[in-house]
Parts: C-alpha cells; sequence; structure tokens
C-alpha cells in the first residue's frame, strides 16, 4: 500500500473525451486521483457527484476519476451528471495495480478481481501527501475539503 511520503505511480490514460492525461503534465498543482468500480452505480455516482459539487472549494487542486470503464461509458456518466472532471479509462487495471487498489473481492461467495475505492491526495511535486484506502463515497469529498483546508 502507498503511504504518505511516496511518489506517486505515473498515470497516462485516456479520458472520457478520447485525450491521454498524464500525472506528469500536472506538477506544480495538487491532484485527487480517486478510484472507484464502475460508472453509473450509486456509490459511485454518490463519490463522483459528491467531488464535483465540492471542486469549487478545493483551489487549483485537480479532480481525476479512474475506473476500468471504457472511454464512452465514462462519457455517458461525465453527460448524465455534470461532473466537469476528468474520468480515466483503466481498462487493463494496470495504474489501479500501481496504486494497490486492484483486489481480490468476494460477493455471496463468489471471487473476481475488482477496484477497492481509494483516493490519494498527491502534492505539487508529485509525492502522496493522503492516502485513503476503502474509502466511502460519503467520505470522499469530506477528506479532500479537509486536507485541503491545512
Amino acid at each position: 500500500m502507498l503511504t504518505p511520503g511516496a511518489p506517486a505511480p505515473s498515470i497516462s490514460l485516456t479520458n472520457q473525451h478520447g485525450t491521454t492525461v498524464e500525472l506528469a503534465s500536472l506538477r506544480g498543482q495538487r491532484v485527487l486521483v480517486f478510484f472507484y468500480p464502475k460508472a453509473n452505480t450509486p456509490g459511485c455516482t454518490q463519490q463522483a457527484c459528491g467531488l464535483r459539487d465540492v471542486a469549487g472549494q478545493v483551489g487549483d487542486t485537480v479532480i481525476l476519476g479512474i475506473s476500468p470503464d471504457k472511454p464512452a461509458a465514462q462519457k455517458k456518466f461525465d453527460d448524465k451528471f455534470t461532473l466537469g472532471y476528468d474520468l480515466l479509462a483503466d481498462e487493463d487495471h494496470a495504474v489501479a495495480e500501481a496504486y494497490d487498489v486492484w483486489v481480490e473481492k468476494n460477493n455471496y461467495g463468489k471471487k473476481y478481481m475488482g477496484i477497492l475505492r481509494s483516493a490519494f491526495l498527491i502534492d505539487a511535486d508529485g509525492t502522496i501527501e493522503q492516502a485513503w484506502y476503502k474509502i466511502s463515497p460519503a467520505d470522499t469529498p469530506k477528506n479532500l475539503l479537509a486536507a485541503v483546508a491545512k
């Protein structure tokens, strides 16, 4: 698991508009990277909309959402809820693995691999400032607001 002070693993993924977004190009700004299991599901919608609702209160902090969904699914999610930030497609879950959020899950006895809902605040130098593994959808915006207020 990543801990504060560790370098943030690189990110280079396609967003919902078909453009490649790279974490390295955002140096000089704080970045919140949040991982969610699937676009347009109740918990993920709550989390994404909660972040949309606080985006105006976090200064120049960039918000990036990442899930295994295809860019087209990310675009539908963004269009439906007017999220207004980049949603990145990690279809091969390589970035999720680098952030230690691609994990074995168990649902009614069925085991499968999936995203552990998590969020990471990365400082302007590309270092993990905060790491929130297994975060609830409601706590993601609250934790971000508390962290940027410091």
